[in-house]
């Protein structure tokens, strides 16, 4: 009697509808090990590792080049004041103070980010005589 009623439920799974079938996928209904949760598992893997192949999340690495020298970066009340070798931001003769805070920015984004408000900047020597732009920042 228990082979009948076994063979039963089998028959009677076996001709569930699509329908119940993904209802069941949704809800997750099937033991560990049977054919159904293996499927189930195997799509999730299959989605994790193919759709960072198909779909474009924006994630791009830094387009800035690297300083060819380190930055100095003192906190201040609001921020933060970090200093710029001249050489490290080609700023054109004539440029505008909205040029200029353009490509400060886009020099300090690396010790920064690219969330960041320059308050104001100004031009300064460094202990070697060398020239700098010093940033004041905050976020």
């Amino acid at each position: 009697m228990m082979a009948s009623s076994n063979s039963a439920s089998a028959v009677t799974q076996s001709k569930r509808s699509f329908g119940q079938v993904l209802r069941s996928y949704f809800y997750w209904t099937y033991s560990r090990g049977s054919f159904h949760y293996d499927v189930m598992v195997t799509l999730i893997l299959l989605f994790i590792f193919i759709t960072p192949q198909l779909w474009d999340y924006g994630a791009k690495p830094s387009s800035i080049a690297a300083s060819s020298h380190p930055f100095q970066v003192v906190p201040n009340g609001r921020g933060v004041i970090i200093t710029v070798q001249a050489s490290d931001v080609t700023v054109p003769a004539g440029a505008s103070n909205r040029q200029v805070k353009k490509l400060l920015r886009k020099a300090i984004e690396p010790v920064t980010g690219d969330d960041v408000y320059i308050e104001h900047w100004e031009t300064a020597l460094d202990a070697q005589g060398n020239l700098t732009w010093k940033v004041w920042a905050h976020r």
